[in-house]
C-alpha cells in the first residue's frame, strides 16, 4: 500500500516471537475500515516469521515493518516507534492483543470533541489464547463528555494500574514531553506514564469495551516476570514516584497502594507454586479496615483482573 502522508493515527506493534497472534492483532487493524491509520511494527525475533506476517498484509495496510533484534525490551520498541510516527495521536497495540470494530470510529469521535485531551481511554475485554472472553475489565473512573478529575484518577490509579495496554489513544507530544516509557521499568512502565501524563492535559475515559486484552501462559502478568522481588520493586517504583502528587490522603492511599503490591505479588507466587504468601497478603488487607477494604477492591479491580485468570487456569486454558 501507498503510504499517507498526514495519517490521523500511528499504532505501535512491538514485536517479539508473537507469530501466534500477530496475524489477528493486524488483522483487528485493518477490519477498523478507517483510512489515516499507520502502523509500525518493530519486531526482535530472531525468526522471520512476524515479520513475513507483517508483510503478507502490507498491500492492505499502511505499514512500517522494521527487523531490531538489537531492541529487545517492549519499552524501548515501542519509544523508536513512537518518535517515527507521523500522526498526532497514538495507540499502542501488543502483538497478543486485538481491537474491536468500531474502535476507531469512535476515537474519531472522541477526537473531534474541542478539549485538551491527552489520552481517551476504555475497558477492555479478557480473552484467552482461542480469543474467548472471559470478563470484563473497567476501569474505577467515571465516564462521559468531562475530564476525569486529575486528582481522582491520581488517587486511584497509584493503587492499581487499571488500564489494559490495548486502550488507550495517547497524544504523542505528551507522550514525548513526558519522556515516553521509562525503559528501566520492564513490568510497570505503561502504569508510569499513564500517571505521567496525568499532568500533561486532560485524560477521558469512556465506558465502552473496544479491546481486548489476552491472557496467556507466557506474558508477564502470567509469568509473574523475572523474580519475585524484581516483581515487587517494580510495583514500589511507580508508587513511590508519584505518591508525593497527591494532594490529600497520602497516607491513606499508600497504606492501600501498599497493601495491593502486597496482593499482586502473592498472586504471582502463588501462579508459580508458591501460594504461601496469600496470608501474608489476606492479612495487609484485613489491616486496612472495612472503609479502606472496600476502595482497595473497587480501586484496584482486582475481581475483573483475578477472576477470568482463575477461570482460565481451571479450564486448562493457559
Amino acid at each position: 500500500m501507498t503510504e499517507m502522508s498526514h495519517p490521523w493515527l500511528s499504532v505501535v506493534v512491538p514485536s517479539h516471537n508473537g507469530e501466534r497472534w500477530l496475524a489477528a492483532a493486524l488483522q483487528s487493524v485493518l477490519d477498523q475500515n478507517e483510512p489515516g491509520i499507520e502502523v509500525i511494527l518493530i519486531d526482535s525475533s530472531a525468526a522471520d516469521t512476524s515479520l513475513e506476517i507483517a508483510e503478507s498484509i502490507s498491500g492492505k495496510l499502511d505499514i512500517r515493518i522494521q527487523h531490531r533484534p538489537d531492541l529487545l525490551p517492549w519499552t524501548a520498541k515501542t519509544n523508536v516507534a513512537v518518535a517515527q510516527a507521523r500522526a498526532g495521536w497514538i495507540c499502542m497495540l501488543h502483538q497478543d492483543d486485538l481491537w474491536l470494530p468500531g474502535r476507531c470510529a469512535a476515537l474519531r469521535r472522541w477526537l473531534s470533541a474541542p478539549s485538551d485531551a491527552v489520552m481517551h481511554l476504555h475497558p477492555a475485554y479478557i480473552i484467552d489464547g482461542a480469543a474467548r472472553r472471559l470478563g470484563l475489565w473497567r476501569c474505577p473512573l467515571p465516564g462521559g463528555d468531562q475530564p476525569v478529575p486529575g486528582q481522582v484518577l491520581l488517587r486511584r490509579l497509584l493503587v492499581q494500574n487499571f488500564i489494559a495496554i490495548p486502550a488507550p489513544a495517547i497524544r504523542r507530544d505528551a507522550y514525548l514531553k513526558v519522556g515516553g516509557l521509562d525503559e528501566g521499568l520492564w513490568y510497570t512502565a505503561d502504569w508510569d506514564l499513564y500517571l505521567k501524563l496525568l499532568f500533561a492535559g486532560d485524560i477521558y475515559y469512556h465506558p465502552e469495551p473496544l479491546a481486548c486484552f489476552r491472557i496467556h501462559g507466557n506474558s508477564l502478568t502470567m509469568s509473574g516476570g523475572r523474580g519475585l522481588e524484581d516483581f515487587r520493586r517494580q510495583m514500589e517504583i511507580v508508587r513511590d514516584r508519584h505518591i508525593g502528587k497527591l494532594t490529600a490522603g497520602h497516607g491513606e492511599t499508600l497504606r492501600i497502594a501498599s497493601a495491593s503490591i502486597e496482593v499482586n505479588v502473592a498472586l504471582a507466587a502463588a501462579g508459580n507454586g508458591k501460594p504461601a504468601q496469600l496470608i501474608t497478603a489476606l492479612a495487609r488487607l484485613a489491616a486496612l479496615g472495612p472503609r479502606n477494604l472496600v476502595r482497595y477492591v473497587h480501586h484496584s479491580r482486582i475481581v475483573e483482573r483475578a477472576y477470568p485468570r482463575l477461570r482460565a487456569r481451571l479450564a486448562g486454558r493457559l
